[in-house]
């Protein structure tokens, strides 16, 4: 059961931008392995497809992800266990792939939203998974342009 803490004052509404990041069980390394990144990064755009959101920026790390999305329908949780639940179903480990639970926060203005977005594409560069924004393959951001 996640921690009441995360649970308390938790609420969705669609057309709020939350940034949100859920860990791999036991924070195991599952997504060092490129085809298991891509499959994340496939989920995370189906949801999308979905209507259930708009992506504006991820990063894949090796044992979280962090997400930046506009919640379009339904609701954040049931938004984060689709994506959950495909992800497992695709990555096909022996047990549990994801920590019950996420952390979710909602962007409260829009003049943040760039800046926010930027700081979640650019979490490989500080962990050393790239040497600068673009570089890694499993980091996206709407507002990153890569043209000289």
């Amino acid at each position: 059961m996640p921690s009441p803490l995360l649970l308390k004052g938790r609420w969705s509404q669609v057309r709020n931008v939350y940034a949100i990041t859920t860990v791999t069980h036991q924070r195991r390394r599952y997504f060092d392995d490129p085809e298991r990144a891509a499959i994340v990064v496939a989920g995370l755009q189906w949801i999308q497809q979905e209507g259930r959101c708009l992506n504006l920026a991820w990063a894949i790390m090796p044992d979280h992800v962090h997400w930046l999305m506009q919640l379009r329908s339904g609701t954040l949780a049931a938004s984060v266990q689709m994506m959950k639940s495909r992800c497992s179903r695709l990555v096909g480990t022996d047990g549990p792939l994801w920590q019950r639970g996420y952390y979710d926060h909602a962007v409260r203005c829009d003049e943040s939203l760039k800046s926010q977005a930027l700081y979640i594409a650019a979490n490989p560069v500080r962990a050393g998974l790239a040497a600068q924004l673009g570089d890694h393959p499993f980091a996206w951001c709407r507002w990153f342009d890569r043209s000289p």
